[in-house]
């Protein structure tokens, strides 16, 4: 991508453009009037959520259109798994107004893109909180510009917790002394994308859905690619200062036909039933079984379908012309990066892709944990840690994980049929019966990825946390379930997991003090 996007467009000296007559190629969203703006130089940026959804997308984009670019997280460790070239890593908290002024030193844009809804009901205040708290320090230290990326909001004030609060996060922000761009945007079609796994999840997982009356509510989905775009070009220019804009595609469709278009997609004809006393509290509550979404976001999501959120402005599309991708293209765009592992970041941080996508497959993945702490050194947990598999030995349950190797060789699968390469050290790609090494750290993390016969695809992860004083060894798996078969896969082995995991570690740690 460059930056700013200026085909078709006369330059007309420096700092001021002359725009040619521009029409949108989306239908219904067309400009015949020659648009005059003034061009802002590439500047210092900072990715404020850099980790989140659209940080993650965004902070690549800026920096491949030439910005200098600044990204932050409350762990900079997790930004560091990105491996994003020439991009300053941060560590800064909204909750902690220490840690802002030396994130937001020198920057030119701010890209505010936090938000809380992760931490369940009292999200709304803490969002407010970290508003506040960002807004005083841009001011405190001269930022020519916050970009806002909220929600679309109904024609009526919405009941919405998640639709206020975001709404409310744009006020307290433009409360302050720095101008704000906030840009309005509905669910956004791309990987990743809450809104947009939720649909997948429930049309992949369940052929019957018994559905509340939301899915007649009506929405402009947009393209991320689409979304990128504008987040990109909007702070290039001074018009766009204090003002706030909706953004969608072209189609207005309800959430029944976007389910409807998604399985025509996949191929799959899911029967939609609506009925009047599911209410979407009520449905959030199922939704926790069927979708890998993590279960507060889903929820917070959830409050807010039963509103319509079209978006009615037009303006920035005027403003910043591009092709809108109808919800078909959008969808296929969104299923191709996935296809092509094109997403700045996947299933667990620092663990590789899957090798073979499916649709079926959900982006976010079930989990199950145990962790345990010891006085073992990291050292000697490692060491037991790399025996993982060697002659069928999984630290516990030998004849459990016999039965599950049988029965993955009965069915073709790896099991029984490979040996390892070394019989006590490890390397990134070595084979464990039926399991792949696709990422290690010594003495602090061992990835790996599950190659047998089953309805989705799994990794399993041991991590070892050094706080000085004692060791925490965590054994987590991460289960992407594919339709139906893979959700039930799961429900069925959750109790052998917490039974299997909980001994695991035990056991580990008890051999970590024998040599």
């Amino acid at each position: 991508m460059t930056h700013p996007s200026r085909a078709g467009y006369a330059i007309a000296g420096a700092g001021e453009v002359d725009w040619l007559k521009e029409t949108l190629q989306a239908p219904g969203r067309r400009s015949e009037r020659p648009i005059n703006r003034t061009l802002v130089t590439p500047d210092n940026c900072l990715v404020f959520g850099a980790s989140g959804y659209i940080g993650s997308h965004l902070t690549p984009r800026l920096r491949g259109a030439g910005h200098r670019v600044r990204a932050s997280s409350r762990n900079v460790e997790v930004l560091e798994g990105r491996e994003w070239h020439d991009v300053e890593l941060v560590e800064a908290d909204a909750l902690e107004p220490d840690s802002l002024d030396a994130a937001l030193h020198g920057i030119d844009t701010a890209f505010y893109l936090v938000h809380s809804m992760a931490a369940g009901k009292q999200f709304p205040q803490i969002d407010a909180e970290a508003a506040r708290n960002f807004a005083a320090a841009a001011g405190r230290q001269h930022v020519r510009r916050i970009v806002y990326l909220g929600g679309l909001l109904p024609d009526d004030p919405p009941d919405s917790a998640h639709l206020q609060s975001r709404e409310e996060t744009g006020e307290i922000l433009r409360s302050g002394r720095v101008p704000v761009t906030e840009i309005r945007a509905g669910m956004i079609i791309g990987p990743g994308s809450a809104a947009w796994e939720v649909i997948r999840d429930l049309v992949n997982h369940l052929p019957v859905m018994v559905t509340p009356r939301w899915v007649a509510s009506r929405s402009t989905p947009i393209a991320l690619s689409n979304l990128l775009h504008y987040l990109c070009e909007v702070s290039s220019f001074n018009e766009t200062a204090n003002e706030t804009y909706d953004v969608g595609g072209p189609d207005i469709l309800t959430y029944t036909a976007v389910m409807r278009r998604y399985g025509a997609l996949v191929d799959k004809k899911p029967l939609i039933i609506p009925v009047p006393v599911l209410t979407p509290r009520l449905s959030s509550y199922w939704l926790r079984l069927v979708t890998s979404v993590p279960t507060d976001i889903a929820r917070a999501l959830i409050d807010g379908l039963s509103h319509d959120v079209i978006a009615r402005d037009n303006r920035l599309a005027d403003l910043i012309p591009q092709r809108l991708l109808g919800f078909d293209e959008a969808a296929e765009e969104a299923l191709n990066a996935d296809r092509r592992h094109d997403i700045p970041a996947h299933w667990t941080e620092n663990a590789s892709e899957r090798p073979d996508f499916h649709p079926q497959y959900s982006f976010y993945g079930k989990t199950a944990s145990s962790r345990i702490g010891t006085g073992r050194t990291a050292p000697a947990l490692w060491r037991v840690l790399q025996q993982f598999g060697n002659g069928g030995d999984f630290f516990y349950g030998r004849m459990l994980w016999w039965l599950r190797r049988a029965l993955d060789w009965l069915a073709g699968g790896p099991s029984l049929r490979r040996r390892r390469r070394h019989p006590d050290q490890l390397r990134v790609g070595d084979v464990l019966d039926a399991w792949r090494v696709i990422d290690l750290e010594p003495e602090k993390r061992l990835t790996l990825l599950m190659e047998m016969k089953a309805p989705g695809a799994g990794v399993l992860e041991f991590t070892i946390d050094d706080d000085g004083e004692e060791r925490q060894l965590h054994m987590q798996a991460y289960w992407h379930p594919a339709g139906a078969r893979g959700l039930l896969y799961w429900y069925l082995l959750l109790p052998v997991h917490a039974f299997l995991f909980a001994r695991t570690v035990g056991a580990v740690v008890e051999r970590a003090g024998t040599r």
